[in-house]
């Protein structure tokens, strides 16, 4: 069944209404399908939802993901929560977000569990001595990806090269540098309109924009919950502040704040909330923390669950499961190690994607009412310019641990390898991988798997 909208003198067919069945079902696909990373994620949204299913229009469709990505948390999830609460209300959100999620995280569970089983076998050493060079040239594809897309002009760069400064050479926290980052763009925009502005988009596509079916349900206003009531953040806050501190609250007072259990809750519930730019950016802010702060794992470890991450579906933001997973396991205490890690790696889940669902259940009917914001998307612009010297120094780090046996710092806490522990077999892998997906074109599980079984080859040698 089709409904007719005008487009000028035009008619346009558009598809009806989905039913909660229907979008069900295509939430389970994309969460089934979601590789790649949020580019990949946001890509086959796009191309699901715009472009097949005309389910929303372009225009909406980008207003949506542009506030998404200012939020903390990732993009590509809560995009998914977005278009399923404008559809379905907050059932469409939950689900749509939910199984965005549930079959990454259940497989990152069986892989967590097996690393922790049998990191130490020869042959799945040599598996992840590969899959460590091919996480490198990823980060790196990643830094070259975003820096295109968001350092368009001197001021941009000049952004990234201090907060690759701030966060390398003077250690300063990553929330600070998205805050401070964000205040710039902000205040900028003021005084040099356009300067941070991200890209434009919408204009002349006006046709793209009303053909989708929430558009023309918003046209005949049948989609009243999109308005904020009088008491709509009062009763938001105070439904889902505690679904999401609540339990971290309870488990702190049954263990003690000292407990792993109380670390992991309160340590990925503050990730929820500075975690701008997803997961590439807040990487080396949590590896800091896991490796040298806690001690929850060794930075070969961290670079293996990024490795893990990137060959599930769903968000990559999951690699915080495997770093949940392993605190637990190793301070097991007196239950089983793997009962330990599955618990662990179910609160990390817990507070680090409710906060998602709480960001758009508040702000969603307000972005409504702000289809354009110049000060948004200039703040959203600079705090992009800054994730991609975040993410340089995440390149760095990896580059630091995976091709290098040692490293040793200098003055002002900067680390610098030591030449002499240099392993030829993860630089030949590395640059190996690099010329794949930056030359060749290679997919990412392409090159993972190759890198894997190149590391395999090599160790038996």
């Amino acid at each position: 069944m089709t409904v007719a909208a005008k487009d000028g003198a035009r008619p346009v067919e558009v598809p009806a209404a989905p039913t909660f069945r229907e979008a069900t079902r295509l939430w389970a696909k994309i969460g089934l399908l979601s590789f790649g990373g949020p580019a990949g994620q946001i890509a086959l949204m796009h191309k699901e939802l715009v472009e097949e299913r005309r389910w929303i229009g372009e225009e909406r469709f980008l207003h949506a993901l542009n506030y998404c990505m200012l939020l903390p948390g990732p993009e590509a999830q809560q995009l998914a929560v977005y278009v399923g609460w404008l559809l379905h209300r907050t059932a469409g959100g939950l689900v749509a977000g939910t199984l965005f999620v549930l079959p990454g995280a259940l497989v990152m569970l069986a892989l967590s569990s097996f690393y922790m089983l049998y990191n130490d076998a020869p042959v799945i050493a040599a598996l992840f001595f590969g899959v460590k060079a091919a996480v490198l040239a990823v980060v790196v594809e990643a830094v070259i990806r975003i820096g295109k897309r968001a350092l368009k002009n001197r001021a941009m760069v000049a952004m990234a090269v201090a907060a690759f400064l701030a966060i390398y050479v003077l250690k300063l926290p990553f929330p600070l540098i998205v805050l401070a980052a964000g205040l710039i763009g902000w205040i900028g925009n003021r005084f040099a309109p356009g300067l941070f502005s991200g890209s434009a988009h919408g204009k002349g596509n006006a046709a793209a924009d009303r053909s989708g079916v929430v558009d023309l349900m918003f046209e005949r206003g049948e989609l009243g919950h999109t308005v904020p009531t009088r008491w709509h953040a009062a009763r938001t806050i105070a439904i889902w502040l505690p679904l999401w501190l609540g339990p971290v609250a309870l488990i702190a007072a049954l263990t003690g704040p000292g407990s792993v259990w109380a670390q992991i809750g309160g340590f990925f519930s503050l990730m929820a909330v500075v975690t701008f730019g997803g997961a590439y950016a807040v990487l080396a802010y949590v590896a800091q923390a896991a490796v040298t702060s806690f001690g929850w794992l060794s930075p070969g470890e961290m670079v293996d669950g990024l490795g893990l991450a990137e060959t599930t579906p769903g968000p990559l933001i999951l690699v915080l499961q495997f770093v949940g997973f392993a605190a637990a396991y190793r301070h097991a205490g007196a239950i089983s190690p793997l009962l330990a890690g599955s618990l662990g790696a179910v609160l990390t889940l817990w507070v680090t994607f409710v906060p998602c669902f709480f960001w758009i259940f508040l702000g969603a009917p307000y972005i409504e009412q702000l289809r354009q914001n110049k000060a948004l998307s200039a703040a959203l612009g600079a705090i992009t310019a800054a994730v991609v010297g975040v993410v340089m120094n995440l390149a760095l780090w990896f580059a630091l641990h995976v091709v290098f046996g040692k490293v040793e710092s200098v003055g002002w806490g900067v680390e610098v390898p030591v030449f002499s522990s240099l392993d030829w077999r993860a630089a030949l892998l590395s640059a190996a991988a690099m010329v794949a997906m930056l030359r060749l074109k290679a997919g990412m599980l392409p090159t993972l798997a190759g890198s894997a079984l190149a590391g395999l080859a090599l160790q038996a040698f």
